[in-house]
């Protein structure tokens, strides 16, 4: 295990190129593009706190990429890459809102942890399903965990669209869940819930975890050493199913927190790319929890930043998303060769 000075030395260094470049490429495409670069530059580093509206829906949407972020972060540290957390991700928060818009004359409370159990349940089967084929027969988890997610996806879509969809409105959406059932708002009329708080109580304890019990040293050296595990009498491969059913679960958890603070429903596509911007900043991080937060913060403020100039400078969506997709081709180059070579962190 590296001491600390050496994990903040690379994740300083581990985070310049991919963050330089998620500032630099919107810059050049507002310089090249817009009419009044100025103004645009402008919406770009001051809209996402212009008011607290803005603020606290970009506080929200960060809460929601942290979550899912130490999701992947749980995978990579036990020796696993997780691509179903797209997937994971959709299939938890159909499951919360369907529990969520049932149940009678249960306390809102009650519910609430109904719902967040069954979010959990649901994509901690995803993941844990892909970490027992790896264990069994020597499943590929990167195979088996996207196309699982890929396969159960139009499961949620037609829940979505047909069993729990709201026949009075025009959107691909679930009804309303009752606002007994909902995550006190913090910041309204923004979106911005007390699951920030839950969220960053989650990532100490996921940092206790890891750095401070024998469970968590036996999980970080199977992950990053499973030659030396196997010669210190550690069975690496016991750490498959706890690191794909415990990825899978914080990815689900991340859809509830969307249905049951965010939303206040669930739509069709509501990830929109979360699980797939997760992966970049948990390699950015080097799957740390506490550095999971920063760059969450500076990635979701980049790309809400962008999307906001863009529009404003005439762009349109698909523009914002080929930066965020620059942004995760050039996070994961350098974690390709340790991923390779069997040493996905660290």
């Amino acid at each position: 295990m590296k001491p600390a000075r050496s994990l903040y030395r690379d994740f300083a260094f581990g985070a310049l190129i991919p963050l330089g470049a998620a500032f630099l490429i919107p810059l050049v495409f507002i310089g090249a593009g817009s009419r009044d670069p100025l103004k645009t530059l402008a919406v770009f580093f001051y809209g996402p706190w212009s008011n607290p509206w803005f603020l606290g829906n970009t506080l929200d949407s960060m809460t929601l990429l942290l979550m899912a972020s130490l999701g992947a972060a749980a995978a990579f540290r036990g020796g696993c890459f997780n691509l179903g957390g797209e997937g994971q991700i959709y299939l938890g928060g159909c499951a919360a809102a369907a529990i969520l818009l049932s149940g009678g004359s249960i306390s809102g409370p009650a519910m609430l942890s109904l719902g967040a159990l069954g979010a959990a349940g649901a994509g901690g089967v995803m993941g844990g399903l892909s970490g027992l084929l790896r264990k069994r027969i020597g499943a590929n988890e990167l195979i088996t965990s996207f196309l699982a997610g890929a396969a159960l996806m139009p499961l949620g879509d037609y829940v979505i669209s047909g069993v729990l969809r709201d026949s009075g409105g025009n959107l691909l959406a679930t009804g309303k869940i009752d606002p007994s059932r909902l995550l006190p708002r913090i910041l309204p009329p923004s979106a911005l819930s007390i699951s920030i708080i839950i969220v960053l109580g989650c990532m100490v304890l996921l940092h206790l975890l890891i750095h401070g019990t024998a469970l968590g040293y036996r999980f970080q050296i199977s992950g990053a050493a499973p030659d030396l595990a196997r010669f210190s009498g550690i069975n690496a491969e016991k750490r498959f199913i706890p690191a794909m059913a415990g990825s899978g679960i914080i990815a689900g958890l991340t859809g509830f927190f969307a249905v049951a603070g965010t939303y206040g429903m669930c739509y069709q596509g509501f990830p929109a790319g979360l699980g797939w911007n997760a992966i970049a900043v948990a390699l950015i991080a080097g799957s740390e929890p506490l550095f999971i937060l920063p760059v969450a913060f500076i990635f979701n403020a980049i790309k809400t930043g962008a999307d906001t100039a863009m529009l404003q400078a005439g762009f349109g969506f698909e523009t914002a998303a080929f930066i965020q997709a620059a942004v995760l081709l050039l996070a994961a180059l350098p974690f390709s060769s340790r991923y390779l070579s069997g040493r996905p962190h660290g």
